[in-house]
């Protein structure tokens, strides 16, 4: 009778070299496809994500790519602000009285001297009109101790009188005189205490929501916060810091006496809200944080500003003449720093570290690595590796794509329907 003990065993043994040989296969093609079959390949796929030797490295990548150029580019200093009111008012009572008439409504825009508010002013019409009586009782006396003193003269030149008497009379007249510039001071003041009663805007700008109600009684002494706020909004201004690495460059063309532009950006940095120019530099550096302040004035004739309103500032500071630039996109960063693709001869891709410079929105300067009429690669990067062969899409190209297949989208048949039989 046969062994079934024997055979069972030899089966297992049998399987087992067959899952053992299955496994180092597998192990020996997975390092092969990670670590690729050249030093070029290792190299390519360890620092910029290649894939080493296979069917793919003997494709054609397709890429877009563009000319490196010589050409001006502006250097800019990117920074995050608040925009601040240029002058900011707070309007309070210079009389007590009860108010009678407010004049404005809540966010309304004003022109310096437009009434507000009216405060009672029968009070101090009162005051003012008792000043003007007591100042023309005065003035009479003035005028009758003028006439006596001329007399008194008349008559102590005829010897009629004494030289004392002439001389009291005098001293009487300069009483009256003192009288007189005292009475037209009360008078002035009365009259500017009426005027008080009116209060109007100190400053052209916007009001903000009222404090205090008609018909309540308004104190001097008062310890509120004010009647209504103005914040002038045209102009505007911005405050905005900056690292003191970067101060310097600032700093010297202030001191050249050029105007530098300033351009604010919203919160995501994508939509343009105005153009001014800077004002001013802070005269010190906050220890704390490193950073200097600046500010930015602003028209705002479109009221796209809004005090305490947060924006993204950029600051032009110069334009670097002769750049070497590319376009930004094209930049890439590795374990060796910045690189680009550099599409040489035989439509064949090197990696080409560069050291960057200014960088302006979409494009960027290169002080080194780079010169003027090669080409370096935009977009299809993550597929490529050192000496990879690439095949240049030009827009005519990518255009007559987009178009079949836009064509092909429409002749794409619906869903279809079951018929009733």
């Amino acid at each position: 009778m046969p062994d079934f003990g024997s055979t069972l065993n030899q089966h297992r043994r049998s399987r087992k070299w067959i899952v053992g040989i299955v496994a180092l296969v597998v192990l020996a093609g997975a390092a092969y496809w990670l670590l690729g079959g050249s030093p070029a390949g290792r190299d390519a796929g360890g620092v910029f994500g290649g894939r080493g030797h296979g069917a793919l490295a003997t494709a054609k990548v397709p890429v877009k790519v563009a000319d490196v150029a010589t050409t001006s580019i502006d250097v800019v200093l990117r920074a995050i602000g608040t925009v601040t009111a240029y002058n900011t008012v707070t309007v309070r009572s210079r009389v007590n009285g009860e108010l009678e008439k407010i004049a404005f409504e809540d966010g309304q825009k004003v022109t310096k001297g437009d009434l507000l508010m009216q405060i009672d002013p029968r009070p101090y019409q009162v005051v003012l009109e008792q000043a003007l009586g007591q100042q023309k009782q005065n003035e009479a006396l003035l005028a009758n101790a003028r006439r006596d003193l001329q007399r008194y003269q008349q008559l102590y030149k005829q010897n009629s009188i004494a030289k004392q008497q002439v001389d009291t009379q005098a001293a009487l007249v300069q009483q009256y005189l003192g009288s007189e510039i005292s009475d037209q001071a009360n008078v002035d003041s009365a009259r500017l205490q009426l005027g008080f009663t009116r209060i109007t805007a100190p400053i052209s700008g916007r009001l903000g929501l009222r404090n205090v109600d008609q018909g309540n009684l308004i104190a001097t002494s008062s310890t509120d916060a004010g009647l209504v706020v103005i914040t002038q909004t045209q102009p505007i201004s911005v405050v905005f810091t900056l690292p003191q690495s970067q101060l310097a460059q600032v700093l010297a063309q202030v001191r050249a006496n050029k105007k530098l532009r300033v351009d604010l950006y919203d919160r995501g940095d994508v939509n343009k809200l105005a153009t001014g120019e800077l004002m001013s530099v802070d005269n010190q550096i906050d220890v704390a944080t490193g950073t200097v302040k600046l500010k930015a004035r602003f028209a705002n004739d479109n009221d796209a500003l809004f005090p305490n309103q947060f924006v993204n500032v950029r600051l032009h500071v110069s334009t670097e003449r002769n750049a070497t630039v590319i376009p930004s996109v094209a930049l890439q960063q590795g374990s060796i720093g910045a690189f680009v693709y550099v599409v040489g001869d035989g439509n064949k891709a090197h990696i080409q570290p560069v050291v960057v410079g200014t960088m302006e929105d979409t494009n960027v300067s290169i002080t080194k690595g780079l010169h003027a009429g090669q080409k370096v690669v935009t977009d299809g990067v993550d597929r490529l590796r050192e000496g990879a062969e690439v095949e240049i899409v030009t827009p005519e190209q990518e255009a007559v794509v987009a178009k079949k297949a836009a064509e092909a989208a429409g002749k794409k048949p619906g869903p279809r329907t079951q018929r009733g039989r």
